[in-house]
């Protein structure tokens, strides 16, 4: 699967377009849908998957087919197949209570909009996040390989061994 890291708008959120076998899923679509264009090109848009509705991961949404629109509400935690691509989505709230990841096991990468930042995590105390959903959905996500990637919706990715090495929301635990 080829990654492409499309950084939009004014918070600099990214935006990530998978592409496979001349297809795309196109991750938190957040701003700037030409410059998302340009990088889909002529290749066939297959999904389009939300990880939570903050309007820095939504504002170029309006621009897609709703048909290909997935998220919270409309796809269950478990396997799932778009296209060519597998993936597992997984609960992830605390920074709202509608977040998801997305997990690609074939290719070890989650894509986890602002669940799991280098070295920190995203902000519980907007609208409907809770802190120790978060904590929960850390001790949730620590289950997973190692190696695996993290793609944040901001920000340099990460690997969940690093988070869980030098993160202080990954040593704390469930305790707080």
């Amino acid at each position: 699967m080829k990654i492409t890291k499309v950084v939009v708008g004014l918070l600099e959120e990214n935006c990530y377009v998978l592409e496979k076998d001349k297809q795309v899923i196109v991750v938190d679509p957040g701003d700037e849908y030409e410059r998302i264009k340009k990088v889909i090109g002529h290749k066939k848009v297959v999904g389009v998957l939300i990880t939570h509705n903050h309007f820095d991961h939504v504002g170029a949404l309006e621009e897609f087919d709703p048909s290909l629109v997935y998220k919270y509400d409309n796809l269950e935690e478990g396997e799932h197949t778009i296209g060519p691509f597998n993936f597992e989505v997984i609960y992830t709230p605390g920074h709202t209570k509608d977040s998801v990841s997305y997990y690609f096991k074939e290719d070890n990468i989650l894509f986890d909009g602002d669940f799991v930042f280098c070295l920190g995590i995203g902000r519980c105390d907007l609208d409907d996040g809770d802190y120790k959903e978060m904590m929960r959905s850390i001790e949730k996500i620590k289950k997973y390989p190692k190696d695996m990637t993290i793609c944040p919706g901001h920000g340099n990715h990460t690997t969940l061994e690093y988070e869980m090495e030098r993160s202080l929301y990954f040593k704390r635990g469930n305790n707080e």
